[in-house]
């Protein structure tokens, strides 16, 4: 993560911006607003992204991986789950499958968008992406499951017609998505902490030719490591060190995390802000209204693309794939069951099955990402197919 500079976040431009662009959801929440408003919401969405990346870097360097990558996605994920509950609440059956349209919309852009796009700086900088199979391949498999428990079995069960579950099922489905979440967290954060750090791939180090590639130096040190621990074990990359830098005190990582949830939620606000504006432009443009749910998607999941990417810039891949797969986790594992709870009061049908299309996206992401994340290293190729599958999600969308 980055370094934490002696200056305190109180003096800092990251400060304003995210006050900013709160008082502006404030005054913008509830209203028409005109073309030149909207566009002046949009620039305090922006800046609110760039500071939320900024907070969530200062907290991360203060209490290390992965609990830095886990505070972005979770408090991510509160909001865009407020966020839904609101919508449906107040947008009547049309909103029907807006929880369905969200999640999946975020898995698709967290497995194939953020992947791709953290495979493809890891890759240009180092020529191979370097990460630890075994946490990245236990965080697939818990998307994997989660996405087929809720967004594929409903389309396939008879208890209710159409693709959507009968209450007992969803309240199956709810406590299933919440007890592997909680399972996850646990093992990132606790017994397994050290398969979700970053792997040392010694790309900081000059390396004379015909020298072993940084993804032989990580299984050569992993390999040291579990010799000198007796060979109990099964060797894992040696993880790195987290920045050499002083981390900040604990008074500024407050701070940050205070703000980081402000710049949050006015990322979240002025996103629904926009959506009337975004709603009517693409009902205009006749395009289907599953696009609305993309576009706020998008929008909601730009602080952790931005945080991603800067983290490959860094050779920290491993941390890339953290707030990834953390991200698709939390967004349906805290989804389903906030959206069962609401249930009680909200009326209409729930939808939650996928459609043909989108059942092949997700098979086909599901098989590709295995076969990235298993060999531990990857390079461009692997990054460009993950952003194919991205642009074919994004173009299916807008042309079904």
């Amino acid at each position: 993560m980055s370094t934490a500079t002696r200056k305190s976040p109180l003096t800092d431009w990251t400060l304003v911006v995210p006050v900013v662009a709160l008082v502006a959801l404030v005054f913008s929440w509830g209203r028409d607003l005109p073309s030149g408003v909207v566009a002046l919401v949009a620039l305090c969405l922006g800046g609110a992204v760039l500071a939320a990346v900024h907070h969530a870097e200062v907290v991360a360097h203060r209490v290390g991986e992965p609990f830095g990558s886990l505070v972005l996605a979770v408090a991510v994920t509160v909001i865009e789950v407020a966020l839904i509950v609101t919508l449906m609440a107040d947008g009547g059956p049309k909103t029907a499958s807006l929880a369905r349209d969200t999640v999946f919309a975020a898995v698709m852009i967290t497995c194939n968008g953020i992947v791709g796009l953290s495979l493809l700086v890891g890759a240009l900088r180092t020529r191979v992406a370097v990460f630890n199979a075994e946490g990245s391949g236990a965080a697939l498999a818990t998307v994997a499951t989660l996405a087929v428990l809720s967004l594929v079995l409903p389309t396939f069960t008879t208890s209710k017609p159409g693709p959507e579950f009968s209450t007992a099922q969803l309240a199956f489905a709810a406590v299933a998505s919440l007890s592997l979440y909680g399972v996850f967290i646990a093992v990132q954060t606790v017994r397994h902490r050290d398969y979700f750090l970053p792997v040392d791939t010694g790309a900081g180090r000059s390396r004379p030719a015909g020298a072993e590639s940084p993804s032989e130096a990580a299984t050569a040190m992993a390999s040291a490591s579990a010799s000198a621990g007796g060979g109990a074990g099964r060797a894992a990359p040696a993880p790195v060190d987290e920045d050499h830098a002083e981390p900040p005190s604990v008074r500024d990582a407050l701070i940050s995390l205070g703000l980081l949830l402000v710049a949050l939620v006015a990322v979240v606000g002025d996103a629904k802000a926009v959506s009337p504006t975004i709603e009517s432009g693409v009902e205009s443009a006749g395009l289907p209204n599953a696009v609305v749910g993309v576009i706020i998607a998008l929008l909601v999941l730009a602080p952790e693309t931005l945080a991603a990417v800067r983290a490959a810039r860094r050779d920290r891949v491993q941390t890339s794939l953290n707030l990834a797969y953390g991200s698709a986790i939390a967004s349906i594992g805290l989804t389903i069951p906030a959206i069962a709870l609401a249930s009680i009061w909200l009326s209409g049908p729930l939808l939650l099955g996928l459609g043909p299309i989108h059942m092949v996206l997700l098979a086909l992401t599901i098989v590709v990402s295995a076969l990235t994340i298993v060999p531990g290293r990857a390079t461009l190729l692997q990054a460009g197919v993950h952003l194919v599958l991205l642009a074919a999600y994004l173009f299916l969308a807008v042309s079904p």
